[in-house]
């Protein structure tokens, strides 16, 4: 899963443009895009679109409110209906927070670390029972630090982030948004970024980022023919040592470049599909 794409849950006329935008994932919201006065109408909107959901092959996860607040045990009911496939935690501080989705749900939690706690518990919130994959927020953890949000600032925060996932053993995590919206080459440059550090996928806040955000943690052509050549080439040579364009060949650089032909096929799979 590599592209997340936002759609506020009160605004039910955006559901069917954002399964259709190609995105591995849509992020029905119920917490930032949606104002306390609606929260209740957002709801039944979601309720109502449950049945679409179900039929589409895109993932939908439901972003709720963050434990504590007045909407959060009622936006957890919503973890029943048959569409909603998973559940997107914000304000993951610490493992407690997780607590109430575990005993309410078994469906996968991606919780959300947006802020210093959060970032200094990472690794004990990715141990939590259910949790699937951890997702950086970026924009709320340069509020919660007072500090700016260029990839320096940000670089220790994201680096623990994908270590902690890791050591884990849970699924890369998702990095944050690209708030301008307009900027393509920004945003190709903060996917290529996250993808290098160790990102699986980046959030997105508007259809038309998901093509550049799929294209950035795909596997480029000339990666997909280099990692075949180093997969036929090892094993034509029955496990004995092999150098592929003048690079040696060993376990590490074998392992990597059956990933990469893995994800290849897969990513095909799903455009098929």
């Amino acid at each position: 899963m590599r592209s997340f794409l936002f759609v506020p849950a009160s605004k039910p006329e955006r559901f069917g443009k954002a399964l259709d935008a190609a995105a591995d994932a849509v992020i029905v919201d119920l917490e930032d895009a949606v104002a306390p006065a609606d929260k209740a109408s957002a709801r039944a909107h979601v309720g109502r679109a449950a049945g679409s959901f179900a039929a589409s092959p895109v993932r939908v996860l439901l972003r709720v409110n963050a434990a504590g607040t007045d909407w959060f045990e009622r936006d957890l009911e919503l973890m029943a209906l048959d569409g909603i496939d998973g559940v997107v935690l914000p304000k993951s501080d610490n493992a407690a927070a997780l607590t109430a989705v575990a005993a309410v749900t078994k469906k996968p939690i991606l919780p959300i670390i947006e802020s210093a706690e959060g970032v200094w518990n990472a690794l004990d919130v990715a141990r939590m029972p259910g949790v699937e994959r951890l997702i950086f927020g970026s924009v709320d953890f340069e509020l919660d630090l007072d500090c700016d949000g260029s990839w320096d600032a940000l670089l220790h925060a994201r680096s623990r982030i994908v270590l902690a996932s890791r050591v884990a053993g849970i699924q890369s995590p998702v990095d944050g948004v690209t708030v301008a919206l307009d900027d393509a080459r920004q945003l190709a440059e903060d996917a290529s970024k996250a993808r290098s550090l160790g990102f699986g996928g980046k959030l997105c806040i508007h259809p038309r980022q998901v093509g550049a955000v799929n294209a950035a943690f795909s596997p480029s052509a000339d990666e997909i023919a280099m990692a075949r050549r180093i997969v036929e080439a090892y094993e034509r040579a029955e496990g004995g040592a092999v150098s592929v364009d003048g690079r040696m060949v060993d376990l590490p650089v074998l392992l990597k470049a059956r990933r990469i032909v893995g994800l290849s096929d897969s990513v095909r799979g799903a455009v098929e599909r």
